[in-house]
């Protein structure tokens, strides 16, 4: 026993927590690392198979074209004919994905909704590379932000290239700070969209 107790008492004492951040900094390593695009993947499996995996990956959920159910399951996503899984809709609730991962949407044709809520790495400049991806422009109609404190109002307002948006939802965005400005570019710029606000 006495040699038991001269080994636990060191180990007790080396026994430290980890200085503060550097849990947070493992978690945005390893996110950065999930966000790194693979170009070669991308033209082996085609845009969607390859953003789906990202997507996936990232803890983003999508939903393909003509299908109901939602896609969660990484080791689950369906195989088949290249090219016959179209993304429609992206829902990246709670996800990791950050600017450095959004290459893989510049291929994706079919993608008529997205939603971003709880996104601790969405800021301005996502929302300004979504609003220039030309695929996007033509086909995003219904877009969600919610709970995005790094959004400002010039994220927002760099929507207003999504020519073809319908629907835009906005809610608890404490970033954006002149609401009536930012509602009046996006009303000028796309008399046509429908805009749901729930913003203090």
């Amino acid at each position: 026993t006495m040699l038991l107790g001269k080994v636990v008492r060191p180990a007790c004492r080396l026994s430290k927590l980890p200085p503060p951040g550097a849990c947070r900094h493992f978690w945005g390593w390893l996110n950065a690392v999930f966000n790194k695009v693979d170009y070669e993947r991308i033209e082996a499996v085609g845009p969607d198979r390859a953003a789906s995996e990202w997507l996936l990956r990232c803890g983003a959920l999508v939903r393909y074209r003509g299908y109901q159910k939602w896609q969660q399951d990484y080791n689950g996503l369906p195989t088949g004919p290249l090219g016959k899984y179209k993304i429609e809709a992206i829902n990246a609730t709670e996800s990791c994905i950050m600017y450095r991962g959004f290459d893989y949407l510049d291929g994706l044709e079919h993608v008529t909704e997205i939603k971003l809520q709880k996104c601790i790495y969405i800021q301005d400049e996502c929302l300004q590379r979504l609003s220039e991806t030309k695929n996007l422009q033509k086909s995003l109609l219904q877009l969600r932000i919610i709970s995005c404190g790094n959004v400002t109002d010039k994220g927002i307002i760099a929507l207003h290239r999504l020519t073809n948006l319908e629907y835009l939802y906005l809610s608890d965005l404490p970033g954006i700070r002149e609401k009536e400005m930012t509602v009046r570019v996006l009303q000028q710029a796309l008399p046509n969209l429908e805009l749901e606000l729930d913003l203090e």
